[in-house]
């Protein structure tokens, strides 16, 4: 789930007394080597276009088209055949924030999406006719529509256009419980239990509590599955949102046929009993119309193409393949796993890799031929990200969200925008430079060195990976009245690494339990802060590639309308052919810098066995 800040504020209307209107910023793209070492701040919502070349009106191209709608906006590339960029845009999205309940309109959702396809073409200078494969990606929200395909509101407030709940809303704690206490033999395809991040506790949660929505709802869908069905009337759904977020059992259909015959199978991989036993047994009518009664590999062309509407709307030509979709992270993955500084011919060197793929939170994605059953973490999914593997899901809940949390609430933050601001730079890269002169000013052997007194346990948002914890909390140990940027910075620096020690535990515990991950791939947004990368580098000890495009999600995406269009035969052939490495970050050599690490590391993992034992402590006092 990439994230990306927002322009208003979340008590905005999305819609008041005008409609609102999206009008993306257009910016050139900076060099590489300076992506190297800075990142966009996620404390503001940063609209982009990117212009990398410029043919004349008359040529004819095949350019792919990827749309990811992230937290907080909805983004645009165009690539060329050999996987490059030509241009990109974003408009933002409303969002709404009350407790616990975060919540997003997909009628929104489509006007950004529109805007953003339409400036990417244009200051891209390219023809709608040239575009010939479109793929979705979206953060995995859980849509409500009714028989017309309105919006149906799953919003206490009761406002219809809040049909959206977002996909890090924690509403349905209480209800992801209640289905895990049932032991329903789906739940070891999700590590063991739900998440109130997935789907079931959700719709579990509208039914005990909107009942009027519940009995309006005619169809509910993945963000990413209703854009795909926006775009083409066909309610198909991808492998990747049901196996992943719904429970569905993808690897029903491994006998059936390969993706290289796709074509969109009858669902029979829902679990009547496991929807029955948790009070969901209606969804099942209708063979499962609610949920979706279809379903077919990642990237297989969807109905007929754009519709009239659709393509009117999309500034697009009606028929334009359209693949099926993909979550944004996994997105990432098919975008990046294949950036590799030489090709290997080893069909089984993909399940030695993860691909981290960092935003508001972070996803842990990693492959292999055999069902692996690893606790605590998502999975084995058949076929969720790249067709025919059995894929496994890590993940930390909070990451870019929880670096912005730390900063803007510090007594130093505002000077600190307000110089980024002025330097026209980010406030990550004023932060590593702070540290880069605390570590001289003090002759301190390395810059992680300065976090020796302050630890950061990062699961302010629970912890999704690999304790599956959804009630853990953050900690911060070493606070002083310091107020400075130094403090801040150091701050800063103990959440990057606690991020990256979280990071070190899905490893380890992949790899305990039948992974062999030694390489690293990273994209999304944290991944352009150059300290980020280096101190994950450093604290897992594995070297990480970077992709030659930092626009991951999107060539995800576009790969799929690749595959759409039958330029590529399948998913993997065409991740092999618009994949590319750009730099490569290796771990430090220096044995100081892993003695140090090993032992914060130690520090990470006692914080949350103490945070266990006071839970304990405490609800024996008030039992």
């Amino acid at each position: 789930m990439l994230g990306e800040g927002r322009t208003q504020s979340d008590t905005t209307p999305l819609l008041g007394k005008h409609k609102q209107q999206h009008h993306p910023i257009i910016r050139f793209h900076s060099s590489p080597s300076a992506c190297s070492h800075s990142i966009s701040s996620p404390l503001f919502l940063e609209m982009a276009a990117a212009i990398s070349s410029s043919p004349s009106p008359t040529s004819r191209r095949f350019v792919f088209l990827g749309i990811d709608v992230g937290t907080g906006s909805a983004r645009a590339g165009l690539f060329d055949v050999h996987g490059k960029l030509l241009g990109s845009a974003s408009s933002p999205i409303q969002i709404w924030k009350e407790g616990d309940c975060i919540e997003q309109s997909s009628t929104d959702i489509w006007h950004a999406v529109c805007s953003a396809v339409k400036s990417a073409c244009s200051h891209a200078n390219v023809e709608g006719e040239e575009v010939k494969g479109i793929g979705f990606a979206a953060t995995c929200s859980l849509v409500a529509v009714d028989a017309d395909g309105s919006p149906v509101t799953v919003s206490w407030s009761g406002d219809s256009r809040r049909n959206i709940i977002v996909w890090m809303d924690h509403r349905a704690v209480k209800q992801a419980e209640k289905i895990n206490s049932g032991n329903s033999p789906v739940l070891q395809y999700c590590g063991g239990s739900v998440s109130p991040e997935m789907q079931p506790p959700k719709l579990l949660w509208v039914k005990e509590n909107l009942q009027e929505s519940w009995s309006m709802a005619f169809r509910w869908m993945d963000l990413s599955d209703w854009l795909s069905y926006r775009a083409t009337g066909d309610d198909t759904r991808s492998l990747c949102t049901t196996v992943c977020k719904w429970t569905y059992l993808g690897h029903a259909h491994m006998h059936q046929m390969n993706e290289r015959d796709s074509r969109d199978m009858e669902a029979c991989g829902w679990d009547d009993d496991f929807w029955e036993e948790i009070g969901l047994g209606d969804l099942i009518e209708g063979h499962h119309a609610k949920i979706g009664r279809s379903v077919a590999f990642p990237g297989h062309a969807l109905g007929s193409g754009l519709t009239p509407a659709a393509a009117k709307e999309l500034g697009l030509v009606v028929g334009t393949p359209v693949g099926t979709s993909l979550i944004d992270a996994h997105a990432g993955g098919v975008g990046v796993m294949e950036s590799l500084p030489e090709k290997e011919d080893d069909n089984e060197a993909i399940c030695r890799r993860m691909v981290l793929v960092c935003g508001t939170s972070t996803c842990h994605m990693a492959v292999s031929r055999d069902k692996l059953f690893i606790p605590g973490v998502w999975g084995p999914f058949w076929s969720a990200m790249i067709p025919e593997y059995w894929l496994t899901e890590g993940g930390q809940s909070a990451t870019g969200a929880l670096l912005d949390y730390m900063i803007e609430n510090h007594v130093a933050s505002p000077r600190l925008a307000n110089r980024a601001a002025s330097q026209k730079t980010s406030v990550f890269l004023l932060l590593n430079n702070v540290l880069e002169s605390m570590m001289r000013e003090r002759r301190s052997p390395f810059v992680a060195a300065l976090t020796e007194d302050t630890h950061v346990l990062p699961d302010f948002h629970g912890n999704r990976s690999p304790v599956a914890d959804p009630k853990a909390k953050g900690v911060v140990f070493g606070l002083t009245l310091d107020r400075s940027e130094q403090q801040l910075a150091r701050l800063y620096l103990a959440t990057v690494q606690g991020i990256a020690y979280g990071t070190r535990h899905i490893v380890e515990h992949c790899n305990a339990n039948g992974h062999k991950i030694d390489t690293l791939l990273a994209c999304g947004g944290l991944s352009k802060n150059s300290l980020f990368i280096q101190e994950h580098a450093d604290i897992i000890g594995c070297p990480i590639i970077l992709p030659r495009e930092s626009e991951s999600v999107l060539l995800g995406a576009a790969i799929l309308g690749a595959v759409a269009a039958k330029k590529y035969t399948c998913v993997s052939e065409a991740m092999k052919a618009l994949n590319a490495a750009g730099q490569v970050i290796h771990p430090s050599t220096d044995p100081r810098v892993k003695k140090y690490h090993d032992a914060k590391y130690r520090i990470f993992q006692e914080l949350y066995e103490q945070q266990l034992s006071q839970r304990s402590v405490m609800a024996q006092a008030l039992a």
